[in-house]
Formats: structure tokens, sequence, C-alpha cells
């Protein structure tokens, strides 16, 4: 039961391209922390993903703390994308 609960909550790895376009976004805009949160709601909206308001602020402080590595972005979207 565990196995079908986890392939039900994963999603997609996001390709590269995709996370240095959203990391650009969110370093050469100068966004606060509310307008981050809102890109990456938008960037996942945009892939079939819903989000949790406050989740999605939370990932997005993280995302600036961790610097926006592609690695740290990929694994804070897959904590906050839920799946439609």
């Amino acid at each position: 039961m565990a196995d079908s609960l986890c392939s039900s909550r994963a999603i997609e790895t996001f390709t590269a391209a995709d996370l240095v376009s959203l990391r650009e976004e969110l370093t050469r805009s100068g966004l606060d922390s509310r307008h981050a949160a809102e890109l990456i709601a938008a960037f996942l909206s945009v892939r079939g993903y819903g989000v949790s308001s406050q989740a999605v602020g939370n990932a997005a402080a993280r995302i600036e703390s961790n610097r926006c590595t592609l690695k740290s972005m990929q694994e804070e979207l897959e904590k906050v994308a839920l799946v439609m």
C-alpha cells in the first residue's frame, strides 16, 4: 500500500532548461518572497500541478536560501507540487 501511495504522489523530474528558466526569473527580477512564491505556483500550475499557498511560500524561502541550485529547486518543487 505504501508503494501505491508513493507512486500516486510522484511528480515529474523537470528539465534542466525549465529549472534554469525558473531560476533566472527568480534571481533576475529581484522578487520578494510573496512574488517568488506566486512565480513558483504559476510554474507548477502551467504543468498541471496544484500547490498549497503556505507550502509554496516556504519552498520559495528555502530555494532562495539554497542559492537556487537545480537540485534544491527540484527537491522543493517535489515537496509542494500536488498531483491533480
